[in-house]
């Protein structure tokens, strides 16, 4: 194990109290401990420059055009054309849960999402955020300048997994809001009707979108690690069931894998990522699957 990747497991960003720091110390992390090759596409490179428009970043005006002619342009970076991103964060109350991990899911998906903005921004990608549960809930849409960052830590440090969730319907209505072509990052456990979810996200592709799926779940609904007889509760409804561990073991984790197959196949039929996770996973190993599969599509 690299010294990277020993301080990006999960329970070291847990230490970690302000999740600025957090999604800083993830990224930088990564940068320092991995290849360069994961980040091709991302590159900041000097493209051409474009007249000032409100909303932009005043540091990237450049003064010497403006001594020259009186205009005031910025700098554009060849970044600035790739495409657009949108963090679509899972509120259901199924992301709360943990069952011996540092982080619940949902805390695992807050560290990565803060993460994967900070990327973008210091890469000059725009990068929105949109949050449901049967609604859509908070919204900033996407911007590449500095202060966005600052924005979509604001909101994700304020949310809570306290819903139910209706994610094939809230997909839906994101897609019919962002006309233009975007990349949508979904971030749930998917604990919800599958057909419902793969419909909508053949809807988003269908509108131009490309999608990734980064399919939280937590180490213990991976691997299973009951014994005895075990009270299981549905966390949207509430329900309770109590069943024995060692005789469904087998049976549950036949159909996880047939359920995140599903996901992958369909995934792969429509152009769209499967990125699956749990909450054991070191955040380096999540942002380049997500780097490498970003990277891939273009």
């Amino acid at each position: 194990m690299t010294s990277a990747e020993k301080y990006l497991k999960p329970e070291v960003i847990q230490s970690i109290g302000r999740l600025d720091l957090r999604a800083k110390f993830i990224v930088e992390g990564l940068l320092s401990g991995l290849h360069a090759s994961p980040f091709q596409g991302f590159s900041v490179e000097f493209s051409e420059h474009r007249r000032y428009e409100p909303g932009d970043d005043p540091k990237d005006i450049d003064w010497q055009v403006f001594a020259r002619t009186d205009r005031i342009y910025i700098k554009r970076y060849q970044a600035e054309t790739n495409i657009t991103g949108y963090l679509l964060m899972d509120l259901s109350r199924s992301m709360g849960y943990t069952y011996r991990q540092n982080l619940t899911k949902f805390d695992y998906a807050i560290c990565l999402a803060a993460a994967i903005s900070y990327l973008m921004i210091h890469q000059q990608d725009p990068v929105g955020l949109m949050t449901f549960d049967e609604q859509l809930r908070a919204s900033l849409p996407a911007r590449s300048r500095r202060s966005q960052l600052g924005d979509i830590l604001s909101v994700l440090q304020r949310l809570k997994p306290t819903g139910n969730t209706n994610i094939g319907e809230n997909l839906r209505r994101v897609g019919s809001m962002i006309r233009h072509r975007s990349l949508m990052m979904l971030m749930s456990d998917l604990l919800a009707d599958p057909d419902e979810i793969m419909e909508a996200l053949r809807s988003l592709r269908f509108r131009g979108h490309d999608v990734i799926l980064f399919h939280i779940l937590d180490e213990a609904e991976v691997t299973f690690p009951f014994s005895g007889s075990v009270d299981l509760l549905e966390p949207e409804s509430q329900d309770h069931e109590i069943v024995d561990a060692q005789g469904i073991r087998a049976e549950y984790l036949q159909a996880l894998e047939e359920m995140r197959e599903k996901y992958r196949a369909t995934c792969l039929a429509i152009g769209a990522d499967y990125v699956p996770l749990d909450t054991s996973k070191p955040f380096d190993k999540a942002l380049v699957e997500y780097l490498s599969q970003r990277q891939a599509r273009f």
